[in-house]
């Protein structure tokens, strides 16, 4: 493909929602793609990778150069007795520079403990990202969930509109063979100017809901796109939770584990190879006044033992922090399970409702159906026949509303665990 084509193929990409069907995966996972703070996980990724590199340099061999001038106001001196009969002195005036190499042999497990810190430290910060991105999940929910509502709403009052058409085109009949007056045209007129507001009142919300959407999710929706309900699948209330809460807990005991490992080893002894070279006056032999070099090599052993007087009191403050971050979990899995027991409450009731519903709309268009007749028999007023239309057109949006809550209760369930 030449670049040209590639360009089109790139500005199209954003117009493919145009007319298509837009489902809630989707949005979920362009909304996920786009927020800015998902930006982040690439800062964290670069941020450890350069710790990491900068704890490894630790195994490279350390140098040091130092260099010096100095002058004494008293030097050694030394009066060799007969029969040599000399005397050795050191000059006041002296100079060098020498070049230290060491490299470690055995740390305690120092940078092995550093690095697993860093690491540690990496993954909780990814998962308190997750936390803050978890609600964006719901924000789409509500949405999305928000415009398929609207989607039924302007549905019923669709079949509402056609309704109230058929009763006018009635009613004006009746009117012409002098059956009935101008006050029942009327009284369907105002039902349908009602119906229009009703529909230009959605279609203002709709349009706003479709716009916060698309804002979120960056797709080019218009009033052509579909937006498909998600599968209703059955409802497993034994879902494993995998809230990113629950993962920012367990990576921060992780890194609490991290921590007590370093105290540990930070206390120590350290084991390493040293080579020192100099050049100066005087070298090793400090009665000679000539300038030499020389150098010195062997294994060094170091070990700090003061820090062993706090590492038990350091110690029991990491346990501390754990026992603490225990606590935040059994906090959150509380008031977590909580919300789980309501919403589940909330499924089982709305399918009773759904249920008792569909009775509710059948028994409604039968007593519709029934005054249709008596109105046609002139045992029913106008007014009866629109207070059952509209009745029916209520209990309508009634079921289209628990249906909507339905969905958004299981998607709920879901979200409370993350699956």
């Amino acid at each position: 493909m030449n670049r040209l084509g590639l360009k089109i193929l790139l500005l199209m990409l954003p117009l493919y929602s145009i007319g298509q069907t837009i489902t809630l995966d989707l949005c979920q996972q362009k909304a996920r793609e786009l927020y800015p703070l998902t930006k982040q996980y690439g800062l964290i990724e670069k941020t450890i990778e350069y710790n990491i590199a900068n704890a490894n340099k630790a195994w490279l061999p350390q140098v040091n150069l130092t260099a010096k001038v100095t002058y004494q106001s008293e030097a050694i001196k030394i009066t060799l007795p007969p029969p040599i009969n000399r005397t050795l002195e050191q000059s006041k005036e002296q100079y060098g520079a020498t070049v230290d190499v060491s490299q470690t042999v055995w740390d305690g497990g120092a940078v092995k403990a550093q690095k697993n810190i860093l690491k540690a430290q990496a993954e909780a910060e990814k998962q308190k990202l997750e936390v803050d991105l978890y609600a964006l999940k719901d924000r789409v929910n509500q949405l999305f969930f928000g415009i398929l509502l609207l989607n039924e709403q302007q549905t019923q009052l669709a079949l509402v509109k056609t309704d109230l058409q058929a009763n006018f085109d009635r009613i004006s009949a009746l009117k012409q063979n002098g059956i009935a007056g101008q006050t029942d045209v009327d009284a369907i007129k105002v039902e349908q100017l009602n119906i229009v507001q009703k529909e230009n009142d959605l279609q203002a919300t709709r349009k706003s809901f479709i716009e916060m959407l698309a804002a979120f999710t960056s797709l080019n929706f218009n009033e052509k796109s579909e937006f498909m309900k998600p599968i209703l699948a059955t409802v497993d209330y034994g879902l494993e939770n995998k809230r990113p809460e629950l993962l920012f807990l367990a990576s921060q005991n992780k890194a609490l584990d991290s921590q007590r490992d370093m105290i540990v080893s930070s206390n120590l002894p350290k084991v390493g190879l040293f080579v020192q070279g100099g050049y100066g006056k005087p070298g090793l032999n400090m009665l000679s006044n000539e300038i030499s070099p020389y150098y010195i090599g062997g294994l060094r052993l170091s070990w700090n033992l003061s820090g062993l007087y706090s590492q038990k009191n350091n110690l029991e403050k990491i346990t501390l922090s754990q026992k603490s971050v225990d606590v935040q979990k059994e906090t959150f899995l509380f008031n977590n399970n909580l919300q789980n027991r309501q919403q589940i409450n909330e499924i089982e009731k709305l399918k009773s409702s759904l249920k008792n519903d569909d009775e509710i709309i059948l028994l409604r268009t039968n007593i519709k159906k029934a005054t249709s007749a008596k109105l046609e028999n002139g045992t029913a007023t106008i007014t009866d026949m629109l207070r059952e239309v509209n009745t029916e057109s209520l209990a309508r949006q009634t079921r289209a509303l628990h249906e909507i809550q339905l969905y958004m209760a299981v998607y709920q369930l879901k979200n409370n665990k993350n699956n």
